[in-house]
């Protein structure tokens, strides 16, 4: 048996939309990239202030590919 929520994202749709957005192959490359970024940044440390311009940018574009997801919706 759904709870009150859970009927109201089956009915929505609401999980589709998202669930379609995070499997699309642009989202996925952006997300991996900006990962890849992040760790490259954090394996090499951070030993100038541009080091840390670049660990803001990639987390920025992490939160951003995140935020499109929490914000999809349904088609």
């Amino acid at each position: 048996m759904l709870t009150r929520i859970e009927q109201r994202f089956v009915v929505s749709g609401a999980g589709r939309g998202r669930l379609a957005k995070a499997r699309s192959i642009g989202w996925l490359g952006q997300t991996v990239a900006s990962v890849c970024w992040i760790s490259s940044m954090l394996a090499y440390g951070l030993e100038s202030g541009g080091d840390w311009l670049q660990l803001c940018a990639a987390s920025a574009w992490l939160l951003a590919n995140i935020a499109t997801i929490v914000t999809a919706r349904a088609d």
